[in-house]
């Protein structure tokens, strides 16, 4: 009788559970989030219209929305979800995971060791650089940053406005992403002069950006490249902590035939603990100083494939048509990546397009073993044009 009454209870508490569906649960992640902002991964083969079309029953009830849904780069969507929408997204068994919405950073304060000059000739600019690789024709480089001031006069009317995700203004306000894209190609600052120069803006004015609308400029990106046809490269000099997202629609990117050009990261760490650095399909870049020596800030790690000069950087600026800013003692890692991005350009358009894969295999067989000052597990390959 007593097992008999025992085998009762124990059924009674089984019996909840086997009806009761599993709940996926929300993943931990370490660094800043945007609040109730979360980015979904569906299942492979899930049907996202039809999960939409399921949720969209459930929004109409909540103050949730979906703002993105991403097409070419991530089987999944992202927006601001709580209560049932939520409930809802955690009981369906269409979901794979979902991450809290991360904040990345450009890592820098431009009002710190620098130095701006306006009304400066291109041409001086130029000769202070000394010769660089004029190459790059028939390349577009997306420059998913803060934007990019496309009327500088470095540009030479070869940059444009792409697309802005996050609800910004279309324009620096910044200046990282102007800086940086110089470094690819501006006269005088990069080595890519003659590449086309697209502006994908997904971080704020103050150098900040949720990870869901990286992943949309992501996903634009690879539109645009498979509408244009054109050899494309995308420059991400941005970082935070570590997010499978992102890192799972580079590696979709890449898989399209997007090059990427990464930087390291600019705390001194290893580059493998943050996102989009650790993608070990992208070429990821640390930064050296005229010595050939790791920069103090730059992070590190056997993720890294090249490195570049990330001292003394000086290229094109916001406020004016020739503004120009040497940034020179201040976190710059994410200011290097860019001119890695400039020597793919050169390559391409000296030797032709191959895959991803491919050139960046190039780009490490053509590197210097020269960098110093970092563990023995980081790669002492210095970038140079071929």
């Amino acid at each position: 009788m007593k097992s008999f009454a025992a085998a009762l209870s124990a059924l009674a508490l089984v019996l909840p559970a086997l009806g009761a569906p599993t709940l996926v649960p929300i993943q931990k992640v370490t660094g800043p989030v945007k609040t109730n902002s979360y980015i979904i991964k569906l299942k492979d083969g899930a049907d996202k219209r039809t999960h939409l079309v399921k949720l969209g029953q459930v929004l109409g009830i909540t103050e949730s929305h979906v703002k993105y849904t991403y097409d070419d780069v991530f089987h999944g969507y992202s927006g601001t979800l709580t209560g049932s929408a939520l409930e809802f997204i955690q009981s369906s068994k269409d979901v794979e995971y979902i991450l809290p919405d991360g904040i990345a950073t450009v890592q820098w304060d431009a009002s710190a060791g620098s130095s701006i000059e306006y009304d400066t000739p291109v041409a001086e600019a130029r000769d202070e650089v000394g010769a660089l690789a004029e190459g790059g024709a028939g390349v577009d480089v997306y420059d998913v940053d803060t934007g990019v001031y496309t009327s500088h006069s470095s540009f030479g009317g070869r940059a444009r406005w792409g697309a802005t995700f996050g609800g910004y203004a279309n324009s620096d306000g910044n200046g990282h992403g102007t800086h940086t894209v110089g470094t690819v190609g501006g006269s005088g600052f990069g080595p890519a002069t003659s590449a086309s120069i697209i502006a994908v803006k997904v971080l704020s004015d103050a150098g900040s950006g949720a990870y869901s609308d990286i992943i949309a400029g992501v996903d634009w990106v690879v539109s645009s490249a498979r509408s244009s046809g054109r050899p494309s490269i995308a420059t991400l000099s941005l970082g935070g902590s570590a997010n499978t997202a992102l890192d799972n629609a580079i590696v979709s990117a890449f898989n399209a035939g997007v090059h990427f050009t990464i930087a390291a990261g600019n705390s001194n760490v290893d580059a493998a603990t943050t996102s989009p650095a650790r993608v070990a399909a992208a070429n990821t870049v640390g930064a050296t100083d005229s010595n050939n020596a790791k920069a103090s800030f730059s992070n590190f790690g056997s993720i890294l494939d090249v490195w570049a000069l990330g001292v003394n950087v000086r290229s094109a600026w916001i406020g004016g048509t020739s503004a120009v800013n040497t940034i020179f003692d201040h976190i710059l890692n994410t200011l290097i990546s860019p001119a890695v991005a400039g020597i793919l350009a050169v390559a391409i358009g000296r030797y032709g397009n191959k895959t991803p894969a491919a050139l960046s295999t190039d780009l490490e067989s053509h590197a210097r073993s020269v960098v110093t000052g970092a563990n023995s597990s980081t790669t002492k390959l210095l970038a140079t044009v071929w």
